[in-house]
């Protein structure tokens, strides 16, 4: 059996590193399995996570939000006005340009004025729970230094407040009082007060009134002016502005505060704002052009006055003067041109204040106004052939008439901008007035709960994930054996065989007090495994290392030399620890106990250093005296000589040697013995280090003939499987003792 293990084991190479397998393929399998494990601990931050949500929704102040509907309406749309006038208003609705207007602080800035926005009045909150104090009546300890943090319905009511400059922005401290309250200005003045009394002082330029106090005695509050652009820039940050659907004219308006009623409040008025300055910018256009025609009439009426004085006074000069049927057509249609000239150049003031010359509206106007002089001046050439008093009273005539026709014209359009000012209704229409609902909009209660218990989840998963992740150590014995090492026994992990809190005194051995363990149970197997693996071994001791303490290795060759005793074999257990050797204390041996030291020494003989151990066929060799040079000690050919007389007297050899690759003495030791085991610990010994122990031992002509997984525990693996098989019934063992 053990040649064929050799034959079928690979040669290792001293330089050689373990293999490892290329997998970059994710097992969800082996996944799940790490997750399904960790399932309590993931539960627990998935409670705690709910915790921080439930406590975030009591210790956050709900936020509501008010909602109105406008409409943009064509211009004009409403009126009953001429069909001339039509043009002079926009018949489109611009919904950005008017959702810029209505967030402008044109209107937020009345709305501030109005509402008094740039006034602040807190309740002093404590620390950390101060909101869920303010929102809930919970029983609180009597002490003093909490009465000045605010409870459930504490509020004062304030009615002025003006504020020098330089106390814009700076806290005011109110402090309720059983005559009212008393104030602590920013400069550490004290006023004492009552509701509907106004504080006063006008060299400072101070005065502040608060109609009620709502609080019982030792409240704090702050009250702060702030300055208008911050008002208004908060103001801005609350209110949102969408139009609903796509080119359809109609805008909703949202308003989002701490408070229900003063959030519709305020939404409201800024919504009546913008519907009058929509209202005064849409009469504005009208306002403007019945200013310049009622600005023209005193003019145009004196032109018309002068021009009848002329005529009157040539008639009465030349009484025979009449005008011929021509001379009168000639006069009729000069008029009519210079009359549609004066109306294309009222015209063209209007559009020059709206358009540019590029305009095609404006283009049109001077292409006919062109036209109109170039017919003008035709008729001024035929009026040039008439007789002198033809044409002087044929001139007089024109002017009369072009000066009535403007004055008429005046007045119709003066008539018409009057109407069209009066008739103005704007082109906004609330269709839903300001309102909230009932029920907060932050936080959202299900939105917080649900998140808060996805984050506790994922974050137990990335802990449960990135503790797997930072683990090391040895997790199964596929491991060991993919680094070329045979594992003859995988020893689950028991609590008894944890005495590392225990300093000093008798150590248990866990096959005589617990012989009915799981643990013991698979020191069994190893004694199986490591009978019919040593058959072809030069001798028939082993030699237990590790790569580092705390790996087990003492743990496991005493309990492996004891259920070898019990199997009836003669064994001795030597403890080849010349350093820091403590198997002398599961025998309740004193420290300076000779041993293994005396006996390379030559000092004792072998007879006198064996202490008979628990049974009566195992023997103990202790360590004895620590040497000065252990490594030299076991370099004698005392110590192979040694070996050699071991195993012409028992059964089995048992070596505790130090750890590999803290001393070089285990690799003395193995070069002597006839076997060599390393000790993994479970989730703690790394990988690297058995491969170091590997090359270590190569390196000096040595070689390890297996492994054995201590400490594995089932609930730590990353495998989906593990050892958890059990016994319906007890084994009993009884040591026998002669």
């Amino acid at each position: 059996m053990r040649a064929l293990r050799e034959r079928e084991e690979p040669p290792v190479r001293p330089d050689s590193a373990y293999p490892v397998e290329a997998d970059d393929e994710i097992d969800l399998g082996r996944l799940l399995g790490i997750l399904w494990r960790g399932r309590w601990k993931i539960a627990g931050l998935a409670v705690i996570g709910l915790a921080f949500g439930l406590f975030y929704l009591a210790n956050t102040a709900p936020t509501y939000q008010a909602d109105a509907l406008l409409q943009l309406e064509e211009r004009g749309g409403n009126m009953a006005l001429p069909e001339a006038m039509r043009d002079l208003v926009d018949s489109e609705p611009r919904s950005m340009t008017e959702i810029e207007i209505l967030r402008s602080r044109m209107i937020l800035g009345r709305v501030v004025a109005e509402l008094n926005l740039d006034w602040e009045v807190r309740p002093k909150l404590a620390p950390v729970l101060g909101t869920m104090l303010s929102r809930y009546s919970l029983p609180l300890p009597d002490l003093d230094f909490l009465d000045i943090y605010a409870r459930p319905g504490d509020e004062i009511n304030l009615a002025l407040l003006e504020v020098p400059p330089d106390w814009l922005d700076r806290e005011l401290t109110i402090m309720s009082t059983d005559a009212g309250f008393l104030l602590v200005d920013p400069d550490g003045r004290e006023w004492n007060g009552t509701p509907d009394e106004t504080l006063r002082d006008p060299d400072l330029g101070f005065a502040l009134r608060i109609d009620a106090v709502n609080a019982p005695p030792g409240r704090m509050f702050t009250i702060r002016q702030i300055n208008d652009i911050a008002a208004i820039g908060k103001l801005r940050s609350d209110i949102s502005m969408s139009e609903r659907g796509r080119e359809t004219g109609v805008l909703e308006a949202r308003l989002q505060g701490p408070d229900r009623r003063e959030a519709v409040r305020v939404l409201d008025a800024i919504i009546q704002t913008y519907v009058r300055q929509n209202i005064s910018r849409s009469a504005a256009e009208a306002e403007s052009s019945l200013e310049f025609i009622e600005s023209q009439l005193p003019e145009a009426e004196a032109d018309l006055r002068r021009a009848e004085g002329a005529l009157n006074a040539f008639r009465q000069e030349e009484t025979s003067i009449d005008l011929s049927f021509e001379t009168e057509n000639l006069l009729t249609q000069v008029t009519r041109i210079e009359g549609e000239l004066q109306d294309l150049e009222t015209r063209e003031d209007e559009l020059s204040q709206r358009y540019t010359q590029s305009h095609p509206s404006y283009q049109q106007l001077l292409s006919e106004r062109a036209r109109l002089q170039e017919r003008l001046e035709q008729l001024r050439g035929e009026m040039d052939s008439l007789p002198e008093t033809q044409r002087e009273i044929l001139n007089l005539n024109r002017d009369l008439e072009v000066a009535q026709g403007i004055y008429t014209q005046l007045l119709t359009q003066a008539q018409e901008m009057q109407v069209l000012r009066a008739s103005t209704v704007g082109n906004v229409r609330v269709i839903d007035s300001a309102a909230a609902g009932g029920d907060a909009v932050a936080p959202r209660r299900n939105l917080v709960l649900a998140l808060s218990v996805v984050l506790g989840l994922v974050a137990g998963a990335g802990l449960i994930l990135l503790r797997e992740w930072l683990r090391k150590g040895v997790q199964s014995a596929e491991e060991l054996e993919q680094a070329g090492l045979p594992v003859f026994a995988t020893i689950n992990y028991t609590p008894h065989a944890d005495h590392k809190h225990k300093r000093k005194g008798h150590l248990p051995i866990l096959a005589v007090e617990e012989p009915t363990e799981l643990a013991v149970e698979a020191f069994r197997s190893l004694r199986t495994s490591l009978h019919f693996g040593m058959i072809d071994a030069r001798t028939r001791s082993l030699a237990i290392t590790s790569s580092a303490p705390e790996a087990g290795k003492s743990f496991t060759a005493i309990n492996l030399a004891v259920v070898a005793a019990q199997a009836g074999q003669r064994v001795c257990l030597v403890d080849a620890d010349l350093r820091r050797g403590q198997l002398r204390r599961h025998f309740d041996l004193p420290r300076n106990q000779p041993g293994l030291a005396e006996v390379l020494a030559g000092t004792i003989p072998l007879e006198e250093a064996l202490q008979q151990g628990v049974l009566s066929n195992l023997a103990f060799l202790p360590s004895g005296r620590y040497p000065p040079n252990p490594s030299e000690l076991l370099m004698r050919h005392d110590f192979a000589v040694l070996v050699e007389t071991l195993d012409s007297q028992f059964d089995l050899t048992v070596f505790d040697c130090p750890p590999t690759l803290a001393v070089t003495d285990p690799v003395i030791v193995a070069r002597s013995v006839g076997a060599t085991v390393l000790v993994a610990r479970h989730d703690t010994t790394p990988m690297t280090e058995v491969d170091a122990v590997r090359k270590t031992m190569s390196a000096s002509g040595a070689r390890l003939s297996g492994a054995i997984l201590n400490g594995f525990d089932p609930r730590k693996a990353r495998s989906g499987y593990g050892y958890g098989y059990g016994y319906s019934y007890r084994y009993e063992y009884t040591s026998r003792k002669d």
